[in-house]
């Protein structure tokens, strides 16, 4: 212990020494480590720590699967009420089994109306997630019949914005579209459903879900096999697997379809798998491509901290070797330095931590939505600990080498005096060069990944929507059946809105859809066309995208008309029902005819109308996100098929968010219970659906340029280090009659040939590591050439600017002080 004291004091005393040569060793490895930290931080969160409820290793989540589901690109899809009913009292392999179902209510009374998310939940839902309200009662198993389910419990942070935090909220009554619900229970703080428990954002369950209530089906809805909506999870038993409560489960499924007449009903599937992983999801390939990006950034500057120590060790020749002289082992000169290399990479965690802090703050802003469990994400002993462990392992690997480069002084050359030492070992210099050439190759290998991201986020920013989202502000209503049963009383409601929006000053123009483009999800029915036979298997349903439309609301988003006309007043609910289509349904169902005077019926339940005439062909819309192609789209007018739910798009002549809060008086106007949400201009709707690309190329274009400024400043350092040393040579080649352009070839030379040597292998590198970020591209190939020939030329570019500064400083020897100790 008193020769490790005695290591690390001299340790401190030799930094004091060079307080340049720490700086800039702390920093470097304080920008590796920071940004390693701040990674591992949502690596830990979402990745590796387990979900938030007692024994999630055992929770499953269950989904339906179908053929002709997976060809329209879902590879699992909601279960049916009838599916899950059997599940639950038939596969034994599971403990308990919840269903949930995600919901929008209107609250009124008692304050602003207000739009909230919930879950409508099977009652022993919190008992299966051994989880128990920190206010009241849980749900009572005969809450779960339908009529007797108007009881909810609140979540935490519903219960403090709404309440104030009153625990006198117990018993009282709360007005959920426009029916009375009594408040039973409140969930602690910090309850949630993770994001990714469905398949799309309109199936899934939020992170901030207001409340839960019991879900209580009526008695046609609870035997449907063709209504898919519920997310079903179970707990397995101890001891059971997941392939057992798979074959259980695929069991069930057989019987079921055994006992069903109906297409829908035939070639349905089962899977199941952790919960933890539906949760991840498709988050995990990014996650993992960062922290590889950082892993590299650390092993960059590793390998500059390496090199800055070979030089240092050069300068300090002369010292090693006295201390061989009087009886130093190898092991303990090798101890001596191992210990400053350490106490550098402590040095630089401890500022890492204080980035990474900054880090992990911007990171949470920029993944909110993106990544889930993001709220969870944060510095904690289980990332500090990882910090500690990467700290000494940095200290060890890039103060190795040079320990034992020095650990075996020669004593006869180093004592000399006026001996220049180990400063011309081949054998150093070799590895000094080995350590450039892996800088430029990881620095080669980060940048092609983010030019490859950013190529395609730029190919995905460059697509063409199909409308004009530029000046359009959106909100969204819902109409509860408690007021709006009739769909004439739902037709007049938004006739009076859109008649008093459209007058309002500013407003160009108005229109109204029961879902908005971009949204990430889609309603997808089936369908028949007049004349031709209905599918005989289910695999064979024609199928479209289904959207309820206001009449002006295609001349809003100015949705160009291929064909035919728009809707128009006298679309209206008695006349014969219309439709009109978009490219790719005219294409898919009517190649080489025109659509319009076709019929065509919607077997949904979307719309009454039966066989409805197509009157207009419309472009095609990306209506899920700008990288799916357009499915085949049906509109129906409003004015026939008034939906519960309408989104608001309102065109403003100029900035369209200042008409927000005019929109919002028109509506109460009309109903002054009747609630606005999703308040949000079209542009930052297109944001929304483009976010996670952006943060995933953000993130990694900024690491590789960290990378590059690194590998930068390792070339500097070799040419740099090696014109000092060569400086006796430079001398007798000026001397000897070597022009400018001479010397600044031989080191400019020296530069570009470790650079090329990196790039080389770094190119080799990248054709086989980008062949993992496939499924993150859009339109731009993984070995794509001109990002390939870019990024090389780039690198080559910064590589010869930082040659340049030490190359001028080799011509300007002079040869006569160079020579004069010769």
């Amino acid at each position: 212990m008193g020769t490790i004291w005695q290591d690390l004091r001299y340790g401190l005393r030799a930094m004091r020494k060079s307080p340049g040569f720490t700086a800039v060793a702390v920093v470097a490895l304080a920008l590796g480590v920071g940004a390693n930290t701040a990674i591992f931080s949502v690596v830990d969160a979402v990745l590796l720590r387990p979900l938030p409820f007692e024994q999630p290793e055992r929770l499953a989540a269950i989904w339906q699967t179908h053929p002709f589901g997976k060809k329209l690109g879902y590879d699992h899809l909601p279960a049916a009420p009838a599916d899950f009913d059997a599940w639950r009292h038939s596969a034994d392999a599971f403990e308990g089994m919840t269903a949930l179902a995600g919901g929008n209510w209107n609250v009124t009374g008692g304050g602003e109306p207000e739009r909230i998310s919930g879950a409508r939940v099977s009652t022993n839902m919190l008992g299966l997630l051994r989880a128990k309200p920190a206010l009241g009662r849980d749900f009572a198993p005969e809450e779960e019949t339908f009529g007797k389910n108007r009881v909810v419990i609140l979540s935490h942070g519903f219960w403090q914005r709404r309440f104030g935090g009153d625990a006198r909220v117990l018993g009282a009554p709360l007005t959920l579209d426009g029916d009375s619900f009594q408040i039973v229970g409140v969930m602690p703080k910090g309850f949630s459903f993770p994001r990714g428990m469905g398949i799309d954002p309109a199936l899934g369950l939020d992170e901030d879900l207001a409340l839960w209530t019991p879900l209580a089906l009526p008695p046609d809805q609870a035997i449907s096999r063709g209504n898919h909506f519920l997310t079903a999870v179970g707990r397995l038993k101890p001891g059971a697997t997941f392939p057992q409560a798979l074959a259980q489960l695929e069991a069930v499924e057989r019987r079921l379809a055994e006992k069903t007449s109906s297409i829908e009903g035939k070639d349905w599937g089962v899977t199941v798998g952790s919960l933890h992983e539906q949760v991840v999801g498709k988050s995990r390939r990014a996650i993992l491509l960062l922290l590889g990006a950082v892993a590299f950034v650390l092993l960059i500057a590793c390998a500059n901290i390496a090199n800055l120590l070979l030089a240092r060790a050069n300068a300090r020749h002369k010292e090693i070797a006295i201390r061989a002289a009087l009886g130093a082992g190898r092991w303990r000169i090798v101890r001596q330095l191992l210990t400053e290399s350490v106490m550098l990479a402590l040095l630089g965690a401890a500022l890492g931590v204080l980035l990474a802090m900054w880090g992990v703050d911007v990171l949470s802003g920029m993944s909110a939505g993106n990544i889930p469990r993001a709220g969870e994400v944060g510095i904690d002993a289980r990332v500090l600990c990882f910090t500690l462990g990467v700290s000494v392992a940095t200290g060890l690997l890039f103060g190795l080498a040079p320990a034992l480069a020095s650990s075996r002084p020669d004593l006869n050359e180093s004592l000399k005096e006026g001996s220049r030492g180990g400063a011309s070992s081949p054998r150093r210099q070799r590895v000094r060069s080995a350590l450039v050439v892996s800088e430029v190759a990881l620095a080669l290998v980060l940048l092609v990944g983010a030019g490859l991201l950013l190529k395609s986020f730029a190919r995905l920013q460059n697509v063409h929507p199909g409308f004009d989202y530029k000046n359009v502000l959106t909100m969204t209503m819902f109409l509860p059946d408690a007021r709006y049963q009739e769909e004439a009383q739902r037709a007049r409601f938004y006739e009076q809105v859109l008649e008093r929006v459209k007058t309002l000053p500013g407003v160009e123009s108005v229109g109204g859809t029961s879902q908005l483009p971009l949204g990430g999800s889609e309603e997808i029915d089936g369908l028949t066309i007049e004349g031709r036979p209905r599918a005989e298997t289910a695999d064979g349903i024609m199928t479209a995208a289904f959207r309820v439309v206001s009449p002006d609301y295609l001349r809003v988003l100015r949705i160009p008309l291929l064909r035919g006309r728009y809707f128009s007043e006298q679309d209206a609910g008695e006349a014969q029902g219309v439709m009109i289509v978009d490219e790719t349904f005219a294409r898919r169902y009517f190649p080489g005819e025109d659509p319009v005077g076709k019929r065509v019926d919607e077997q949904g339940s979307l719309s009454p109308k039966g066989f409805m005439t197509v009157v207009g062909v419309v472009a095609s819309v990306r209506h899920a996100s700008l990288d799916a192609e357009p499915k085949p789209t049906m509109y129906v007018s409003s004015r026939q098929s008034p939906w519960h739910t309408m989104v608001l798009a309102v065109r403003g002549k100029a900035d369209p968010s200042s008409l927000a809060a005019a929109v919002r008086r028109e509506v109460a106007a009309v109903d002054p219970d009747q609630p606005v949400s999703d308040v949000q201009t079209f542009e930052q709707v297109f944001t929304r659906a483009v976010a996670p690309q952006r943060f995933n190329s953000t993130l990694l274009a900024a690491f590789a340029a960290l990378a590059m400024i690194l590998a930068a400043v390792g070339i500097y350092g070799v040419i740099a280090y090696t014109v000092s040393q060569r400086a006796h040579e430079m001398g007798v080649r000026i001397a000897l009659g070597a022009r400018t352009a001479d010397i600044l070839r031989l080191v400019v030379g020296q530069a570009m040939s470790l650079t090329l040597a990196g790039v080389g292998l770094g190119l080799v590198a990248s054709l086989a590591l980008t062949r993992t970020m496939r499924g993150l591209l859009f339109e731009v190939s993984a070995n794509d050439p001109a990002v390939f020939a870019s990024v090389s030329l780039l690198l080559g570019a910064v590589a010869l600017a930082a040659s340049v500064v030490p190359a001028r400083r080799a011509t300007k020897v002079d040869p006569v002080i160079a020579l004069r100790y010769e």
